[in-house]
């Protein structure tokens, strides 16, 4: 969509008068009495596709999913105020307050619990660094210079490197693409996506779900900031010969959460109510190439102490989304340099998958964010290409830029496609193989984490875990310990009768690495270990025991 210069500038004039006069607050209620909605009743307030996700992962509806309670929101508008969005995992509204005689009125409905400030939109701009490393780029035709278009069956053009990196590739030799899987990006806009061929494919196959502008209440985006264009990109981009992205048949929610050209709380507020959207209407993944620590007019600033995954809004936000289910992903953030060096909200939070960059030899780059947490918790958690990643350009065509930006979408969209492939595991499952997947699977680090997943044996090592049957550690009947091992363990075994049995073991290809006869006694904890297991690899084994009449298996990990 093109803009008319003097319509661009009216709407500038207009952003600068209301930023003269306009605060923005948090308005806390103290419960959700009395509220028209149910958890009994969830079709009234949640998709089918977003029950069905709970239902898969076995997590029940509580308060947390009730929308606010209407009553509420209409007591606070009628006092005068402007309502702009509304989030149930707080119980809580962001007002617009112009006259600040409100506040008190507001505070002396009984009730509300707090109100808090979170944005001055007069408050002196600072520059923010989440999108400094995406504003240098340049054209891309045929990939870096020491990088040449590989055609496969895909034609992936120059972006083979970056889906090669990580292994999706061969994810999508097997015919998983991320079909059937739903992806939300919060962002700061999709400038041109509806209309640049990197997105044609989208368009044609009604792959783009819908769009929401959360900074401004309406379904606007395309006329935005360029920034989640280009990292849609990385998932949903399709040009053969140039770029593919690593989920190409995915669908996607286009969520505007963030404002390019200021930076505050309320964008952290605005991130909350994009994801509890992105719950409702049923989405798998969610990809966030957003940071915060430093805001205008220093409200609600950040520091390294608050990088503990519960403090800031949108790290609690981020763990709040993956507690319904959904599989966050999230940058670790371009402030690897001075004076920040660490990672930036929600990067810190414990259940998301915070991804790094590397460039095409898999170095980090000196821009991205370092861990670990304040806490002591190894982040980033991964890394993927974010040095000259292959993007759509704003032109149309293809560019490369550098960020974290990038490596997290390439990372969320192969995310898709391994969820895809074991549509019965939980998104800690999914993390889990991940992370055992990635080059410093066994020695993370605060640099790159758990260093550069390898997708496609992320995939095998779930096929072997979630392919285990009568798994029996509920009914203590096999125990296995220390494990993870580093040179031996221990098995706690009760048999049901005297007998020889079979001891086994199998790496994550299915061969045997050892077999042995064990003799064990009927009613009684029968304890013993395993010969030659010092001789084993680091990685994830089966254990089996074969008696006369049934199969036991355990799960046990080599460190």
């Amino acid at each position: 969509m093109k803009k008319n210069t003097s319509l661009f500038a009216f709407l500038l004039l207009l952003q600068f008068s209301f930023a003269q006069s306009s605060k923005i607050y948090l308005v806390v209620f103290k419960d959700k009495k009395n509220s028209p909605y149910s958890v009994s009743q969830p079709e009234k307030f949640l998709s089918a596709k977003s029950i069905e996700r709970r239902k898969k992962q076995n997590i029940s509806l509580n308060a947390s999913d009730l929308p606010v309670n209407p009553v509420y929101i209409n007591g606070v508008r009628l006092l005068g105020v402007k309502v702009l969005n509304q989030t149930k995992w707080m119980n809580a509204i962001s007002v617009s307050i112009s006259d600040e005689q409100l506040l008190s009125e507001i505070k002396k409905l009984s009730f509300v619990k707090e109100v808090k400030l979170t944005a001055d939109l007069a408050s002196p701009k600072i520059h923010s660094t989440k999108f400094d490393q995406a504003a240098t780029t340049k054209a891309a035709s045929t990939g870096s210079p020491s990088e040449k278009a590989i055609t496969t069956s895909l034609n992936y053009g120059p972006s083979f490197f970056q889906a090669n990196q990580i292994g999706i590739d061969c994810m999508h030799d097997k015919g998983y693409m991320g079909q059937g899987m739903t992806i939300a990006v919060l962002d700061a806009g999709f400038y041109k996506a509806d209309s640049l061929p990197a997105f044609d494919s989208l368009w044609i196959n009604n792959q783009v779900l819908g769009c929401r502008d959360f900074v401004t209440g309406d379904t606007l985006v395309f006329e935005d900031y360029p920034h989640g264009m280009n990292v849609l990109s990385c998932m949903g981009g399709n040009l053969p010969g140039q770029l593919v992205g690593t989920a190409p048949e995915s669908k996607f929610w286009l969520l505007r959460t963030e404002d390019a050209y200021t930076e505050t709380i309320q964008e952290e507020i605005n991130w909350l109510v994009g994801a509890e959207f992105a719950d409702s209407v049923g989405v798998d993944v969610i990809n966030s190439s957003l940071g915060y620590s430093k805001f205008d007019g220093g409200i609600g600033d950040h520091f390294y102490s608050d990088m503990d995954g519960n403090t800031t809004i949108i790290s609690n936000a981020a763990d709040w989304a993956v507690a319904k289910g959904i599989f966050v992903t999230t940058s670790a953030g371009n402030s690897g340099g001075p004076p920040w060096f660490k990672i930036t909200a929600p990067a810190d939070a414990d259940s998301v998958l915070t991804v790094g960059a590397v460039d095409s030899a898999g170095n980090s780059a000196g821009f991205s964010s370092r861990g670990p947490t304040f806490d002591g918790r190894i982040k980033p958690n991964t890394c993927a290409r974010g040095v000259q990643a292959v993007i759509a350009a704003n032109w149309g065509g293809i560019t490369t830029a550098g960020g974290t930006s990038f490596s997290s979408p390439i990372t969320a969209g192969a995310v898709a496609c391994l969820w895809q492939s074991n549509p019965s595991a939980t998104v800690l499952e999914l993390i889990n193989a991940i992370q055992l997947s990635a080059t410093q699977g066994f020695a993370p680090d605060s640099i790159q984490g758990f260093g550069i997943p390898n997708f496609c044996k992320a995939d095998s090592i779930l096929h072997f875990l979630i392919g285990i049957n009568d798994l029996v550690s509920s009914q203590n009947v096999l125990s296995v310990y220390p494990n993870p091992f580093t040179s031996e363990f221990l098995i706690d075994f009760y048999a049901e009768k005297k007998e020889m049995i079979q001891v086994e073991m199998y790496d994550v290809t299915g061969r045997k690495v050892i077999s042995q006869n064990q003799l064990v006694f009927m009613n009684t904890k029968n304890t013993f270990t395993l010969q030659d297991i010092t001789i084993l690899s680091k990685g994830i084994y089966t254990l089996r025991l074969i008696s006369s009449d049934k199969t036991y298996n355990s799960k046990i990990i080599k460190q």
